[in-house]
């Protein structure tokens, strides 16, 4: 009996040993519930990546760089009536830390938005099926190394299938950038020197950002010029105006002077007497030297007042002509910033147009012709991946349905009838010939090719769709495409408040019903800067 308590006492502490041993499962391990760490890819070290492709039907989401799949990890993205619309996003704000106010202050660590009225990738529990209020849920440490790799503005495609996208050949839209004159092996790119032949994408990069550190360093120098111009201007101003009043004062002075000497005239005429007059003669003497040092004293006032007004003016033409090159300067640190910013270009068969945007800022929109427009053309993304040594972009491109031009009716999926994981499937391969063939059924206007060519940028981005611009797309945001015939709960639930703010012109609206705002930028006829309308009043959070 005692020897049988003996190995019972020595199994408990083995347990207890094993027990305080084990890992304690963390609190992202426990939101994540069945899903671990073992369920992705690692990630593969080197260049940010450049996009990301969730595929509701396996519930996966991929990330690519330059060199391909970069890791993969399994989603819970909207449930049925909170479906996440498949569409096309991308990063609009990160916050480590955040909270919905819209779901009873639930928390959603590394939630990297993507769309502003409240979708966005976060870290969250996943039970093996799609299960949030729209959001599209991630392990917790894969949410946390997300979150550490990706850039803000950074393409996100939510498709209806996983799809991976595909090398394809430099879309015509962004042909050779132009360059000045070549000399000794060295040409210019907007003013940037750059070495031919040895200069890639990266190389050019850098000196575009260095370029706008410099133009920001003169529009700050500026700046301060301007501040300190202003300030002496003001005490030139303020010195002149007491200098003013004493020439006032002097002239009261002469016309009582004359008055006196007037006064002393004609007590000579009315003197009778000797002693009157030579009483009157020296009053009319020291009259007299009254008046010319009264004079004198005016003359003295005027010059100085004279003086400073004339150094008033110029200070007050010095500080006008500073703010002017503060303006210029602000404007070049402005266009050269927008430089280093990616192009990202839209073209939509159902408004017939184009519309181009850099740095979240639209720059220009214009009417595109595309051959046989009453057929479907796809709805394709174009991205440039990363260059070559010798300076030539690689781009990939991927289809938002396996079957660009066929896509068939959205079916619901059912929930799965076995939890247990299954083995995951390929993702579709992208029809590379019905994206080359999208791009051979437009002609675009020269103006617009000659936007596109200034600069292209690894990470610029060509956009063909079936599609019209989301109402989403606005202020801070890139091109946001939803695709139609796609249950959108979650977005018919934060429904957009109406765009507001756009200014008029002519009376003409836009392809949403808008009144359509000012040019930007003297191209195409554009949006104003900033435009893009109202958010709800639960921007910010969700």
């Amino acid at each position: 009996m005692k020897k049988l308590k003996l190995i019972t006492s020595c199994a408990f502490v083995v347990l207890v040993v094993a027990a305080l041993s084990a890992p304690a499962p963390t609190p992202a391990d426990a939101r994540s519930n069945r899903y671990m760490d073992d369920d992705y890819t690692r990630p593969r070290f080197g260049a940010a990546p450049v996009l990301a492709i969730v595929g509701l039907k396996q519930q996966r989401i991929t990330v690519y760089d330059a060199r391909g799949k970069m890791l993969e990890s399994p989603v819970s993205s909207g449930a049925t009536g909170y479906e996440t619309p498949p569409g096309i996003y991308s990063i609009v704000q990160k916050k480590e830390e955040h909270h919905s106010n819209l779901y009873d202050d639930a928390s959603m660590p590394y939630m990297q938005r993507i769309l502003w009225t409240g979708i966005a990738l976060h870290e969250g529990a996943l039970p093996g099926y799609a299960a949030s209020h729209g959001c599209i849920r991630l392990p917790g440490s894969f949410a946390q190394r997300l979150f550490g790799l990706t850039n803000m503005g950074m393409r996100v495609i939510v498709a209806r299938e996983d799809i991976a996208p595909a090398p394809i050949a430099q879309p015509f839209l962004f042909g050779a950038r132009e360059v000045a004159e070549e000399s000794d092996g060295e040409t210019s790119i907007l003013g940037i020197p750059v070495s031919v032949g040895r200069d890639n994408g990266s190389d050019l990069l850098q000196r575009l950002r260095l370029n706008a550190m410099a133009k920001r360093g003169e529009a700050e120098a500026a700046a301060r010029r301007e501040k300190e111009l202003k300030q002496i201007a003001q005490k030139k101003a303020a010195e002149a105006a007491p200098a003013l009043k004493v020439v006032a004062a002097a002239e009261r002075d002469v016309a009582r002077a004359e008055a006196d000497f007037a006064a002393t005239a004609k007590l000579i005429e009315g003197a009778d007497t000797d002693a009157k007059a030579e009483k009157a003669a020296k009053a009319k003497e020291l009259a007299t030297a009254k008046l010319a040092s009264a004079r004198e004293k005016l003359v003295q006032a005027k010059a100085q007042a004279e003086a400073k007004a004339a150094a008033a003016s110029t200070a007050k033409q010095e500080a006008e002509a500073a703010e002017e090159a503060k303006s210029t300067a602000q404007d070049a640190a402005d266009e050269a910033e927008l430089n280093t910013a990616p192009v990202s270009v839209l073209i939509s068969r159902k408004t017939h147009r184009l519309y181009i945007r850099k740095a979240n800022q639209p720059i220009y929109e214009g009417p595109v012709s595309i051959r046989d427009d009453d057929k479907p053309i796809g709805s394709f993304v174009y991205t440039a991946v990363d260059t070559s040594r010798s300076g030539a972009l690689n781009w990939s491109v991927v289809s938002l349905y396996k079957d660009a031009l066929n896509v068939e009716p959205y079916v619901k999926q059912k929930e799965p009838a076995s939890k247990k994981k299954q083995p995951p499937a390929p993702p579709h391969a992208t029809d590379v010939a019905a994206a080359t063939a999208a791009l051979d059924r437009l002609t675009v206007p020269q103006e617009a090719l000659d936007k596109i060519s200034a600069v292209v940028l690894p990470g610029s981005s060509l956009i063909i769709t079936d599609e019209a611009p989301s109402v989403e797309t606005g202020k801070d945001t890139d091109f946001i495409v939803f695709m139609s015939g796609e249950p959108a709960g979650s977005m018919a639930i934060r429904k957009r408040a109406p765009s507001q703010g756009w200014a008029r012109r002519g009376g003409e609206t836009d392809f949403w019903g808008n009144p359509r705002p000012r040019r930007y930028g003297g191209g195409g006829g554009g949006w104003s800067r900033g435009g893009g309308g109202g958010f709800p009043s639960f921007f910010g959070g969700f």
